[in-house]
């Protein structure tokens, strides 16, 4: 695991093969750009890492705009929209989840002293993406980078989301999914799996040790929106020698920032459907 490496826009051009599309390069220049910056970007800023005149980039950023691949936020930056957030450049189950949860993150962060994540299932519904994280401090960290997909069975985000997913839908992710061995914790049987589901129901919880990457922890809880759907999962990840001391306390403070996060999206405790549904 190791940390997104944020695109050299200024050198953009330097990789244009002939025969490709200046437009078409463009848009991905663009794209990439948007997703590398967590606060979205303005027309000057991309103009000027772009070096190309805000004349020749505003007909394309309305474009991308207007097919929802792009959205502008309050003070007119662009961020990545609908569209390419569900294709895998990331996913905002709900629009706005990470400013919502944001500051409940980097406090969750602060007091964990672990990097933490936020967590929605793509849109193809085989996997997890990050849609923003809080590095920890430590010298020693879990990296991973926003945009990035992770297995749904072979993380806490992954299975917390599946767990509360209504069952339908969960059992047709569960037939389709590749249940890939990462390390010999994986969980690669669907009965097992299914049990694990079963577990972070009733519990709230899912605690992942050694399961994706040896030497590799996480704990998540999920959110829930106001109608009670589970809309991501909060989530910390740490090294599982540091994690595993601290699982009582870590889980705490997991499920308590899960629950003001859904707080703040809408969502009473009663609106959550029942825990115990057949498998």
């Amino acid at each position: 695991m190791s940390p997104t490496a944020v695109p050299d826009a200024r050198a953009a051009g330097a990789h244009r093969a002939a025969g490709r599309h200046r437009a078409a390069d463009r848009v991905v220049d663009i794209l990439e750009l948007v997703m590398s910056a967590r606060d979205g970007l303005a027309l000057r800023e991309l103009s000027a890492q772009l070096l190309a005149p805000k004349s020749s980039l505003l007909p394309l950023l309305r474009t991308l705009a207007a097919r929802e691949y792009l959205e502008q936020g309050p003070g007119g930056e662009y961020r990545l929209g609908r569209r390419a957030l569900e294709l895998g450049l990331g996913r905002a189950t709900q629009r706005g989840l990470p400013e919502i949860a944001r500051p409940a993150l980097r406090a969750l962060m602060e007091r964990s002293g672990e990097t933490v994540f936020l967590g929605t299932l793509s849109g193809d519904g085989a996997a997890v993406i990050f849609v923003d994280k809080v590095d920890s401090d430590q010298v020693i960290r879990y990296a991973g980078g926003v945009g990035d997909r992770r297995p749904l069975h072979a993380t806490s985000s992954g299975k917390v989301i599946l767990a509360f997913l209504p069952a339908p839908q969960r059992e047709k992710i569960l037939r389709a999914l590749p249940l890939k061995r990462y390390t010999d914790h994986t969980m690669t049987s669907l009965p097992a799996l299914r049990a694990a589901l079963e577990e972070v129901r009733q519990t709230g919880l899912c605690v992942n040790l050694d399961e994706l990457a040896v030497g590799a922890a996480g704990i998540a809880a999920p959110i829930f929106d106001r109608g009670g759907l589970v809309a991501g999962a909060c989530a910390i990840g740490g090294p599982t020698d540091r994690v595993r001391p601290r699982l009582r306390s870590l889980a705490a403070e997991v499920k308590a920032t899960a629950r003001a996060i859904s707080a703040r999206l809408g969502h009473r405790p009663g609106a959550i459907t029942p825990r115990r549904e057949p498998s």
